[in-house]
């Protein structure tokens, strides 16, 4: 079978579906703690994503943050009857490779995997395979009769992109799919992520920054977020700025 190939798929249900693929960093720089009230100094360091990180055991990471986070989304989601059954999630994830980790599916059929963090950033690579995934996605619901709302693609990074990637390539497409309305793109920076790189890719709405490393307040926004989506009516307009200051952060250039 081809890579993102869904044509063997059978609908479990023929509810107006909204397919959200989120785009996980997983670079080793997400092993960094940002709470070390029990962590202990091993004296060693590591040089990851053009810094230099002292290595020490326990603690709470930005990984450990992320899962937490990422955990509450998917609760929130199976416990909302509408919700569960139209949202479809997909989770992509990039270190030195990418990696997908889970596809399409509804809430019922998703177990989070475990995470781990290593390598460096193949930021690129992870969402052009994003778009791949919802461009079949979306050849599948018509093939298979299934309505369906405009879909999403979330970067979360807290870096930037190997040297060698094509930024100004997929700012091109990322601009012009989304002007026609083909996905909507939201890239969120974390901590030290190149903002700059992420406001060249962005499509109509704009990179934003997290608060620290605020996952739970984000993807508590996110499942409220994709609550309303899939309970509006098609064509309509949506307001997703409720809630959004609990967890989003100003930047500069």
């Amino acid at each position: 079978m081809a890579k993102n190939d869904f044509s063997s798929e059978v609908a479990e249900n023929y509810e107006q579906k909204c397919l959200c693929v989120l785009v996980l960093d997983l670079s080793g720089s997400m092993n960094e703690i940002v709470d070390d009230s029990t962590a202990v100094a091993t004296g060693q360091t590591i040089y990851v994503d053009g810094k230099n990180y002292n290595i020490v055991t326990g603690g709470i990471s930005k990984l450990d943050n992320l899962v937490e986070g990422l955990q509450s989304f998917y609760t929130d989601i199976e416990n909302d009857e509408t919700t569960s059954q139209r949202l479809e999630l997909a989770v992509v994830t990039f270190g030195d490779s990418v990696n997908v980790i889970q596809s399409p599916s509804l809430i019922s059929d998703i177990q989070l995997p475990e995470l781990m963090a290593d390598g460096d950033t193949a930021l690129v690579d992870a969402v052009d395979e994003a778009i791949d995934i919802v461009n079949n996605r979306k050849k599948w619901y018509k093939s298979t009769g299934q309505p369906y709302y405009r879909p999403w693609i979330i970067l979360i990074t807290d870096g930037e992109p190997n040297e060698g990637q094509d930024v100004s390539a997929l700012a091109s497409k990322i601009k012009k799919d989304t002007a026609e309305k083909k996905y909507v793109f939201l890239p969120i920076g974390v901590d030290n992520a190149n903002m700059q790189v992420l406001q060249s890719i962005q499509g109509q709405i704009p990179a934003m920054k997290l608060k620290g490393t605020k996952f739970g307040s984000f993807f508590k926004w996110l499942s409220a977020s994709m609550g309303t989506v899939v309970s509006s009516e098609e064509g309509s307009a949506v307001n997703l700025s409720e809630g959004a200051a609990s967890w989003m952060d100003s930047f500069t250039i």
